[in-house]
């Protein structure tokens, strides 16, 4: 049986999952750590003059960071933490893709982002088995006050999403700096409203089942000298590899055969 940081197993957070649509596994990383990533972040936005979103969904004094994967080691090892891989593997299974890698910062200010599923915009009858399995980090503490994620439990078993704009009652997920909180993609939440004086630092760190197609395009968005040097299961978990042993191949290979030079082949006519 696997253990997690606190000694919970992993089975016990995938039963939360299962349950009650969430899970929050604590100490997956250190002060130290969440400092490094937070002044990485802080470089980032001024390198790209990010500013913050024009939109109530993004947030008018929240500022975000897409595309990570492209600037880093430090957003590499994020996307495979062990800890948090082996909860999302068991939601999906051991196939997933990289959806999306995402720096989310909560100004002093912000109202609170609109209840929404991950989910929400594929056309399949709900409840049903995850296609998407996220995670929140956090960079620093998530208080109620300084905008933690409102959820509403066991949401992601009703039959139905919820309506954009629409007043959900809700509680705050509060975590201290160093935890994460996984979810299955049909869980109803949203960014809580930031009423502290202090900025609001996590990293979206999502992923969904090998079929489906991610939110954002790492073949394309992130360089391919970049790729070349990621760990093989980041790059397998980035689109190069294939799902099932079929789907995504190039004139029967996997992208990582075709175009980073890999000689191993896992395609399904060549198991059978």
């Amino acid at each position: 049986m696997n253990e997690s940081n606190n000694n919970k197993s992993t089975e016990t957070y995938l039963d939360q999952v299962a349950e009650q649509g969430y899970t929050i596994i604590p100490d997956v990383f250190d002060a130290e750590r969440a400092l490094a990533i937070r002044d990485r972040l802080d470089e980032l936005e001024t390198e790209l003059d990010i500013e913050t979103g024009t939109n109530r969904f993004e947030g008018t004094k929240t500022r975000r960071i897409y595309n990570l994967l492209a600037h880093g080691k430090l957003f590499e090892e994020i996307a495979l933490d062990p800890a948090v891989l082996a909860i999302v593997e068991g939601v999906l299974d051991h196939e997933f893709q990289v959806s999306t890698v995402a720096a989310i910062t909560i100004g002093p200010g912000q109202t609170a982002q609109p209840i929404h599923a991950d989910d929400q915009v594929m056309p399949i009858e709900r409840p049903h088995k995850a296609t998407v399995c996220n995670s929140m980090w956090a960079i620093t503490d998530f208080t109620e006050a300084n905008g933690a994620t409102r959820i509403i439990p066991g949401s992601h078993l009703r039959d139905h999403g919820p309506e954009y704009g629409t007043h959900y009652d809700s509680i705050p997920a509060e975590m201290k700096m160093g935890s994460v909180m996984v979810w299955h993609g049909s869980f109803w939440h949203g960014g809580g409203a930031n009423t502290s004086d202090e900025w609001r630092y996590g990293i979206a760190m999502n992923y969904c089942a090998g079929w489906v197609r991610p939110q954002e395009n790492q073949q394309l968005g992130v360089p391919l000298e970049t790729i070349k040097r990621f760990d093989p299961r980041l790059q397998e978990m980035c689109g190069f590899g294939t799902y099932r042993g079929l789907i995504g191949h190039i004139d029967r290979q996997t992208a990582a055969q075709r175009i980073l030079g890999a000689t191993d082949s896992s395609m399904l006519w060549d198991r059978t």
